[in-house]
C-alpha cells in the first residue's frame, strides 16, 4: 500500500501502486515478459500448420511451448507481489483500522519471508542438482526426449530467481510496513 492512500479511493486504485523501485522494475517487466504467451501460441499454430497442412511435424514445439508457459507462470509471482495483487482476505483487511492493517502487513510479511526462505533453500537444491552432475561438473538437465533441451534446468533456475526476488520484495515491504505512520491515516479517516 502507498504511504498515504486516500481512504475514499477504491481499493483497486491504491493497491496496484508498486511500493518500491524493485516493485516498479518487476511490474514494468510484466508486459514484455507476457509476450512469452503469445510466442507459445504462435509456435503452436506453426506446429498445427506444419503437421496437418505440410505433413512435417516438429519435435521442438511442444517442449518450447511448455517451457514458455511455465516460465511466464513463474514470473507471475513476483509481478503479483509487486502490484500488491496477491491473495488477501479483503473483507477483513478493508474493514480494520490502519494500525491493524499495518500489523497484518507485518505479520503477513514475516510469514511470507519464512515461506520464501524455505522455498528458496529447496529451489537452490533443485537448481544445483539440475545444473551439476554428482561429481560437481556443470551439466544441465534435459527433458530426455529426442530433442532434449535443457528446459527443466532452466525452469528450476527461474524458480530460484523468482523465489529469491519475492523474498527481497517481501523484506522491502516489511521495512515499509514497519516504518509506515498510521497516525496520519487515522486522523484523515476521522
Amino acid at each position: 500500500m502507498p504511504e498515504n492512500p486516500d481512504p475514499n479511493a477504491p481499493a483497486e486504485a491504491t493497491d496496484a501502486t508498486p511500493q518500491s523501485g524493485l516493485d516498479r522494475i518487476v511490474a514494468n517487466s510484466a508486459r514484455p515478459l507476457s509476450w512469452g504467451i503469445f510466442l507459445a501460441f504462435a509456435i503452436s499454430v506453426y506446429e498445427v500448420i506444419a503437421r496437418y497442412v505440410f505433413d512435417s511435424p516438429t519435435m521442438w514445439v511442444h517442449e518450447t511451448t511448455t517451457f514458455l508457459i511455465a516460465a511466464t507462470f513463474l514470473i507471475g509471482g513476483p509481478v503479483a507481489l509487486a502490484r500488491n495483487k496477491h491473495i488477501r482476505v479483503r473483507m477483513i483487511y478493508d474493514t480494520v483500522s490502519p494500525a491493524t492493517r499495518r500489523w497484518l502487513d507485518i505479520v503477513n510479511s514475516l510469514i511470507a519471508m519464512v515461506f520464501f526462505a524455505g522455498l528458496g533453500y529447496a529451489g537452490w537444491i533443485l537448481a544445483y542438482k539440475a545444473t551439476h552432475t554428482p561429481t560437481g561438473d556443470i551439466h544441465f538437465e534435459g527433458t530426455g526426449t529426442a530433442w532434449n533441451p535443457p528446459t527443466p534446468a532452466l525452469l528450476k533456475i527461474i524458480i530460484l530467481i523468482c523465489v529469491v526476488l519475492m523474498l527481497v520484495q517481501t523484506a522491502i515491504h516489511l521495512v515499509k510496513a514497519l516504518r509506515r505512520d498510521v497516525s496520519s491515516e487515522e486522523n484523515r479517516k476521522r
